[in-house]
């Protein structure tokens, strides 16, 4: 399944290399060791990235670091990254003994004892291409041994008399919000995940996996509205938004927000790394009009999942702009902005607008500088299966 070859698709809409590369270049630094990064060193082994709108680290934050620093081939980074995740976050005991704690402080001090399941999906791909990229070393390092476990631990927990919930519902191969709830998001389906976890998985899980790949595309395409390309934040198993208030929280998550943005993006990835369509590319597309035609004086606000604006500003604009510029991937190329196609033509404009963008400033900008670093590495033809 290993490509060879990778869109570059800001050289599509007539980026030069040298272009490219300076600014990616500018990229990182700003997002490692820039003026307004968001990763921290700890003492000569260790490092966070920090959630700096919350002043926390998260699971998503660390394991997405990872993921960019095997990509760019930063392994001092990564395993400074990794350590950190292990010593602070791992659990090795109670419930969620095998999984990571989604949130601690900058300190190290757990602020909750439950898991993000995005967070371990993150991990253990990116430790396998860590793996294949750089060879594996001893005890925590040894990192395709500890993708294994992790998911192991996802899929098989509450097994055998084994405490805990899985990640994973058994029944229709869904990934989860939380282990063991009744309900999903989108944003976590990745089903160019699960295709590598169904090579490189203890091999009595690499069935699952398989399955999963299936039942993830086939319930993007359902949860993606049929005209706005939108999918809601959280969602029932059918694909419709979860309208349930949350126990714990009591608001609302069924509208077109926040974690929402990333799915149109990892419907890009997937399509560029494994080329199939279970009827899900389609809606990004779809966004791409609802955003850049319907919605063009305003894309970055709330919407409803049929693309109904709610009037309030986005809390995450420049989020929105970085994921839908690489859902360009499901597009088919090459796109220039000059193009008789009028969805290649919107599909180049919008990554025209990404590339013009500057990253994101001030408290809110680990959110949105994550999915702006991703989109880059996916557009440059930088976000590569290892």
């Amino acid at each position: 399944m290993k490509k060879q070859n990778y869109r570059n698709v800001f050289a599509e809409i007539g980026k030069s290399e040298q272009e490219i590369n300076d600014r990616l270049r500018e990229v990182v630094n700003e997002f490692f060791y820039g003026k307004d990064k968001v990763y921290f060193p700890v003492g000569n082994d260790m490092a966070y990235i920090e959630d700096t709108g919350n002043h926390d680290a998260r699971t998503e934050g660390m394991s997405y670091g990872m993921m960019m620093c095997v990509q760019l081939d930063m392994k001092e980074e990564f395993d400074r990254l990794w350590k950190w995740a292990k010593t602070y976050m791992y659990m090795d005991q109670g419930r969620n003994e095998g999984y990571f704690a989604w949130s601690c402080q900058v300190t190290g001090e757990k602020n909750a004892y439950g898991p993000a399941p995005d967070g371990e999906e993150f991990f253990a791909m990116a430790l396998f291409f860590a793996s294949h990229r750089w060879g594996d070393g001893e005890g925590i390092f040894n990192y395709s041994e500890q993708a294994k476990e992790i998911l192991k631990a996802c899929i098989h927990k509450g097994e055998n008399g084994r405490e805990g919930a899985p990640m994973w519902n058994h029944d229709n191969k869904q990934i989860l919000f939380v282990p063991g709830s009744d309900f999903t998001d989108a944003s976590y389906h990745l089903p160019h995940f699960y295709e590598l976890f169904a090579q490189w998985a203890y091999e009595e899980d690499r069935a699952f996996f398989a399955e999963a790949v299936k039942a993830s595309r086939d319930y993007l395409a359902k949860a993606c509205h049929p005209v706005s390309g939108m999918n809601p934040e959280y969602g029932e198993f059918d694909g419709s938004p979860m309208s349930r208030p949350l126990p714990w929280a009591g608001d609302r998550h069924d509208w077109f927000y926040s974690d929402a943005y990333r799915t149109a993006a990892n419907i890009g990835l997937d399509y560029e790394w494994c080329g199939e369509d279970a009827g899900q590319r389609v809606a990004a597309e779809r966004l791409q009009y609802c955003l850049g035609v319907t919605h063009k004086e305003n894309p970055y606000r709330i919407f409803e999942v049929d693309g109904t604006p709610i009037d309030k500003e986005a809390l995450h604009p420049i989020g929105i702009l970085a994921t839908t510029a690489q859902a360009s991937l499901a597009v088919e190329g090459p796109l220039t902005l000059d193009n008789e196609d009028a969805t290649k033509a919107l599909a180049a404009e919008w990554v025209e607008r990404f590339w013009n963008e500057p990253m994101r400033k001030g408290n809110r900008r680990y959110y949105d500088n994550c999915l702006y670093m991703f989109a880059f590495l996916a557009l440059s033809g930088n976000y590569r299966m290892w």
